[in-house]
């Protein structure tokens, strides 16, 4: 069924773009660009102040930055999982981390079809490097593993717990070990049959590695004509922080050095967080100048946003930073500080430079916009809208969603919908009195108009019966995952 499923998918032809079809001109290469745990507001073009990120400035003032743009989900797993599948949380098969000792749970099935599957039968060489989180080599893991979902090269973490050490034993190129110069701690608890830990030998830096296999990618799939262009999903750890040791590791922010930040008067954590992002960054930038000088900067789409939003660990001082910039909540919280990420994407010739859009979308509409740039058809089973409207600066064109559905299993469980400007949280799961905000006039969630809106609560209410389809793996639960 899988395979009749793509093949439809392979033989059905889009229509094109902004006028233009997609016979007029080649299909763009693609990468996203995914940081893991940054918040709306730790980059300079979102308001920060401290930390340096003058690459990724410069890409918003070169491209369009998106102001109302949300992630998947507010934890790893389920975000990554709505990305890869352009479903939401009430519908797709990941819906939180750590779904027990079964890492079936948090793995995509043979069923589930991919971005990178639709793109590889549109002509793409798809690769994926950095952090997965969908599929693992043990506890039936198998079939969500990279090379099962339409990817033709992976490095990195399978496992995210695996992930957040950066000084680890090993990474994975495809179904290979690759040691590194690391010796490594183990941590005490087990996670979906992966146990942390924490490097007391620093020899390769992940991150590092992660980097520069990027380059390579691109560097090898440099399309030598029309019809070969490549997706590169580049997922990135940074920064999250490593959690696995608990006190005995004191700085969850693992970097090689501070940088920049080493004479600053703050705590060394601070210190690390701020490197961490500073040297992504740079790494950044070096994509962007490497598609500079290969000359396919303008055949390029570049994306880059953040998984979810900021956490508080690893040591490390929020208050220092404000990650979250204006918005209330962090990662866990299905508040606007959960969820709501940047967004920034460029593409010379194609999006206009220097733009910003309020248009609001989630990670579930990458399916539709990156089909309909390649010339194909999306599994028709979806919640994905795209944004190609947007991205040529043809908003009257832009189809929007009715509302966009959130849900997450652990601290008893939340529900979210926004829609329009209305945004309605309800806690506990399913039974929790609902909360509402105007966001057009109260971004940081502050004011509840509950009481005085009945009728939009009743309206968002229904929204979130209609979004949830009951799954049997999941169910709200009290332990907090990291």
């Amino acid at each position: 069924m899988r395979l009749i499923l793509l093949l439809l998918i392979a033989s059905i032809t889009s229509s094109g773009f902004a006028g233009e079809s997609h016979s007029d001109r080649t299909k763009p290469n693609i990468i996203f660009m995914m940081s893991d745990d940054l918040g709306y507001g730790e980059l300079g073009c979102y308001g920060q102040q401290q930390i340096q990120t003058p690459r990724l400035d410069q890409m918003a003032s070169e491209g369009l930055r998106f102001t109302d743009f949300y992630a998947g989900n507010t934890v790893c797993a389920p975000s990554r999982a709505v990305l890869m599948t352009g479903k939401h949380m009430g519908h797709v098969h990941v819906r939180g981390n750590a779904g027990g000792p079964d890492m079936s749970k948090q793995s995509l099935r043979d069923e589930d079809v991919t971005l990178a599957e639709v793109l590889k039968l549109a002509g793409y060489r798809t690769g994926l490097v950095g952090k997965w989180g969908l599929g693992d080599f043990a506890l039936g893991g198998e079939a969500g593993l990279p090379m099962n979902q339409g990817f033709d090269f992976s490095y990195g973490y399978m496992n995210q717990v695996h992930a957040h050490n950066y000084y680890p034993e090993f990474l994975w190129k495809r179904d290979t070990k690759v040691p590194l110069r690391n010796i490594v701690q183990r941590a005490n608890r087990s996670y979906g049959g992966f146990t942390g830990g924490w490097a007391t030998k620093r020899g390769d830096y992940s991150h590092d590695l992660i980097a520069t296999e990027a380059l390579q990618f691109i560097k090898r799939n440099v399309k030598p004509d029309a019809e070969a262009p490549f997706f590169l999903y580049l997922s990135m750890t940074i920064p999250h922080a490593n959690n696995e040791s608990g006190k005995e590791l004191g700085d969850g922010q693992e970097v090689p050095d501070y940088g920049q930040y080493s004479g600053k008067n703050w705590s060394d954590p601070d210190k690390g967080q701020a490197a961490m992002i500073s040297r992504m960054d740079g790494d950044i930038g070096r994509v962007l100048d490497l598609l500079d000088e290969l000359n396919i900067a303008e055949e390029t789409l570049v994306i880059f946003t953040s998984d979810n939003g900021p956490h508080d660990e690893g040591g490390h001082h929020p208050e220092t930073f404000d990650p979250a910039g204006p918005l209330r909540g962090m990662k866990r919280a299905l508040y606007e500080g959960g969820v709501r990420v940047p967004m920034i994407a460029r593409w010379p010739g194609v999006i206009p430079a220097g733009q910003t859009t309020n248009h609001v979308g989630y990670f579930g509409d990458m399916m539709a916009t990156f089909a309909e740039l390649a010339s194909v058809d999306p599994p028709s089973d979806l919640d994905s809208v795209s944004l190609v409207p947007t991205l040529t600066g043809d908003f009257e064109c832009q189809k929007t969603h009715e509302y966009l559905y959130w849900e997450f299993y652990e601290q008893g469980g939340r529900q979210a919908v926004r829609a329009g400007r209305w945004k309605a949280v309800r806690q506990p799961w399913m039974t929790g009195t609902t909360e509402l905000y105007d966001l057009s006039n109260d971004i940081g969630e502050i004011h509840d108009v509950a009481s005085s809106n009945p009728e939009v609560v009743e309206r968002l209410e229904k929204m979130m019966k209609e979004a949830h389809v009951e799954h049997p793996d999941w169910q709200a639960r009290g332990r907090a995952s990291k």
